[in-house]
């Protein structure tokens, strides 16, 4: 059953003793930052800090820090088990029997209902502030010293391209520049960006709904890297084995998240940009200040006593890790459909992500491994990718130890490295320039002669399976 807004995936986490509600009186400015930053560190509960300074709303922050917390998110026993149903969709069996194909009506009528509906009444509208809105209602919170402000940082940004209408769901960071304005952190390789461009092209201005703290699952949606012009609420959707209830906004022509608890409606003229920057990333480093659009207030709707959602993000592990580890899971089988000799797939939490990915395969031909790298760097998202190593199908690409060791030890850096260059994440500060960088792969693969292999590749050191067996049994007499 889908949760009905922020308020009872909250409850859960109460119930479940993942949150912590503090009730001593906090500054937004950099405060909250440092209280969060050593709790996510030691993998500490989600926070709701009760009194904020100079602010009426409670926030909400570390609420996806933990796998634990994103299973109970996205109400599944565990990620694993709702990657495995995605990839069943994707590769379903159809069963020969009569019977079996009725049992199967159920998961045809699940597509069916993914997606959305719309409601006339909506809880994110229980208040309307359309007379001389003000952000100023919001407790932001300025994440880092060195910030160029107080920053929005889990927003759902909302747009409809100009010319064929359809909807972008997406997660860019929002700089508070003053009550009325923001800094719309658009990257040009975002949807959002790109409604924003075809609507410049025009002449016109862009409408924008700035949606936070609906329920998790949409949530998660947003930060999802679906192909352009998919619409992020179908996942969701799917996520919630329910459809998604929208309501109209106040003041744009936009359909928002009905159980939000806060809506920002506004909208982004051609042509405007203003300086917005630095901010302390996920990197783990400051991006540099640049300039980008700016976002213009026209209402603020929400429900009656809304909780304001937030993370930070910073030097690594972070609350963003865990969400990008149910995507590096979920879309695994997506990647799979494009690449199928893939086994498993690790981006690390230490490399953000875009810096490095570790690959097994099933090798199957001489060259293998670099056809993989070249197809992961073409692939949506993965196209940022820095550092690519592949490794064979028997590693456990999650054990960082076992890949080092196959990486010293099986690797012949004059042969097995390969050097590419290609675009690269707008927040890569060690780009040769912005958005273009090189790229590595590095083939840990075991080596073919076919490949310049000359001598005979040595098996791994290993004990016999009877031995072992026969210790195991043992094992506990030993007293070890």
């Amino acid at each position: 059953m889908a949760y009905r807004d922020l308020k009872q995936f909250v409850e859960v986490l109460r119930q479940q003793g993942e949150l912590k509600e503090i009730d001593v009186e906090v500054d937004p400015h950099l405060e909250v930052a440092e209280i969060t930053d050593r709790v996510v560190k030691r993998g500490g509960p989600a926070l709701l800090f009760r009194r904020v300074k100079g602010h009426r709303w409670p926030i909400l922050i570390n609420a996806f820090g933990t796998m634990k917390r994103m299973a109970l998110a996205l109400e599944t026993d565990s990620i694993d088990t709702l990657a495995a149903e995605v990839a069943e969709l994707l590769t379903p069996r159809i069963p020969a029997s009569f019977l079996g194909k009725l049992q199967m009506l159920p998961k045809l009528k699940l597509f069916a209902d993914l997606g959305t509906r719309t409601v006339t009444n909506a809880p994110c509208q229980e208040v309307v502030v359309t007379d001389n809105p003000s952000l100023d209602l919001l407790p932001i919170i300025q994440c880092w010293p060195l910030d160029g402000g107080p920053y929005i940082t889990l927003p759902l940004v909302i747009t409809k391209h100009p010319e064929r209408g359809t909807r972008n769901l997406g997660m860019y960071r929002l700089q508070k520049f003053d009550s009325r304005t923001l800094g719309m952190h658009w990257q040009r390789h975002k949807g959002g960006a790109q409604h924003y461009r075809v609507a410049e092209t025009l002449g016109q201005r862009l409408e924008v709904a700035i949606a936070l703290g609906p329920d998790p699952a949409v949530t998660y949606a947003a930060t999802a890297p679906l192909p352009d012009e998919v619409d992020e609420l179908m996942l969701a959707g799917y996520l919630r084995r329910k459809p998604v209830e929208l309501v109209k906004c106040r003041t744009v022509d936009l359909e928002v998240p009905a159980n939000a608890q806060i809506i920002l409606e506004g909208y982004v003229e051609p042509g405007e940009r203003r300086r917005e920057g630095p901010f302390g990333d996920h990197t783990g480093f400051y991006s540099l200040a640049d300039d980008y659009p700016v976002f213009h207030l026209t209402a603020i709707t929400h429900q009656r006593d809304p909780i304001y959602p937030t993370l930070i993000v910073g030097v690594p592990p972070m609350e963003d890790g865990p969400l990008g580890k149910v995507t590096e899971r979920l879309f695994l089988p997506f990647i799979k459909q494009s690449v199928p000799e893939i086994v498993d797939l690790n981006l690390p939490v230490e490399g953000a992500f875009h810096n490095l990915a570790i690959v097994s395969i099933e090798k199957r031909y001489p060259g293998h491994a670099r056809k993989v790298m070249h197809a992961l760097w073409g692939l949506g998202q993965l196209m940022f990718t820095k550092i690519v190593v592949v490794v064979d199908q028997e590693c456990n690409v999650h054990d960082l130890g076992e890949v080092l060791w196959r990486v010293g030890a099986a690797i012949d850096p004059k042969r097995d490295v390969v050097l590419s260059e290609g675009p690269t994440d707008v927040l890569d500060h060690a780009a040769q320039m912005p958005d273009w960088s090189g790229k590595l792969g590095i083939d840990a693969t075991r080596k073919w002669p076919e490949e310049g292999y000359s001598r005979e590749w040595p098996p791994v050191v290993a004990m016999s399976p009877e031995v072992k067996a026969r210790v195991d049994a043992l094992w506990e007499r030993l007293g070890l």
